[in-house]
């Protein structure tokens, strides 16, 4: 039997041990989704992000950070118009959740909507980012 040179041995052990520390760090993001969850409600729809905090967002599922979040979403086109009009809402954003954000609209021609969680889910593999205590504030 032929064994490995001790410098493969070394090389393959060495990326191991950094496979498994890139699967140690903690993924620690929220995600937005602007898709519906459930289908069979026929008075929702689907909604584009368009910033988070006044960041544009490109990738999608959009990842946040923890906590209150200002988000503007575009609705769907409703009536005449080929765009929909554009919200601002601000949500309490919890650590490792995965958020599935509609549009409610009364009828199908209608442009105003609200914006509703659909379904919110924990992310897999997602460890909540550590917590510190921060001293009161004064005013």
């Amino acid at each position: 039997m032929k064994f490995a040179p001790r410098s493969f041995l070394t090389l393959a052990a060495v990326c191991g041990v950094l496979a498994l520390g890139a699967c140690a760090t903690g993924y620690h993001y929220s995600q937005l989704y602007g898709t519906r969850y459930f289908r069979s409600e026929i008075d929702t729809y689907d909604v584009t992000i368009i910033t988070v905090d006044g960041v544009t967002t490109a990738l999608r599922p959009v990842a946040v950070d923890p906590g209150v979040r200002k988000i503007v979403v575009q609705g769907p086109p409703g009536g005449t118009r080929t765009v929909g009009n554009q919200q601002e809402i601000t949500l309490n954003i919890a650590p490792c959740t995965r958020y599935y954000l509609v549009a409610v609209r009364p009828n199908r021609i209608a442009l105003d909507f609200t914006i509703k969680i659909d379904y919110q889910e924990p992310v897999g593999g997602c460890t909540p980012p550590p917590t510190t205590a921060s001293s009161p504030v004064t005013s």
